[in-house]
């Protein structure tokens, strides 16, 4: 029997960063813990790319594009959607989950979802900053964390298992 699993170690490639504005207050502080724990990992300023969109509508477009230039070994795409009055939330979020999963699946390539799809200002805060959360819900003393900095996490493993597998 053969496993694999992939390690958070610094990547040879680059990473791109999508980052909504809208919620920028949450979304800067998602993107500070991505960028926190790439350079804890070893990941250089200079092989990082960052890109601002107006909203997390907008992420997969852009997303779409870094994937597709073949500079890229992972994008990371964070955002913030927080129900309102109306089901536009719903919306948003299904529409760029799908949009952000078929793209990695399509190019074989980890685009991270790290849009938080939260019911209050007030979960969101409680994501966006501090220290790292743990990995689950299924530990005694589990904790939200940065999702952002868990995201980064997320694709140094992706970008790991990918260049193990056969095929």
């Amino acid at each position: 029997m053969n496993t694999y699993e992939g390690k958070p170690t610094r990547p040879d490639g680059r990473i791109a960063v999508v980052v909504s504005r809208f919620n920028e207050t949450i979304t800067s502080g998602l993107l500070h813990g991505a960028l926190a724990t790439l350079a804890e990992r070893g990941v250089a300023d200079d092989q990082i790319d960052v890109a601002w969109v107006p909203g997390a509508f907008e992420i997969p477009a852009a997303a779409s594009h870094l994937v597709t230039s073949g500079q890229y070994a992972a994008v990371i795409c964070l955002g913030a959607v927080i129900r309102g009055e109306t089901t536009h939330d719903a919306h948003i979020n299904r529409a760029v989950s799908l949009a952000l999963m078929d793209l990695g699946v399509r190019h074989g390539l980890p685009v991270i979802f790290g849009v938080l799809t939260c019911n209050t200002l007030e979960q969101a805060i409680a994501r966006s900053g501090g220290a790292r959360g743990t990995p689950g819900k299924d530990q005694p003393d589990s904790r939200v964390g940065n999702k952002g900095s868990e995201c980064a996490e997320a694709a140094l493993e992706m970008i790991d298992l990918l260049r193990q597998l056969p095929g």
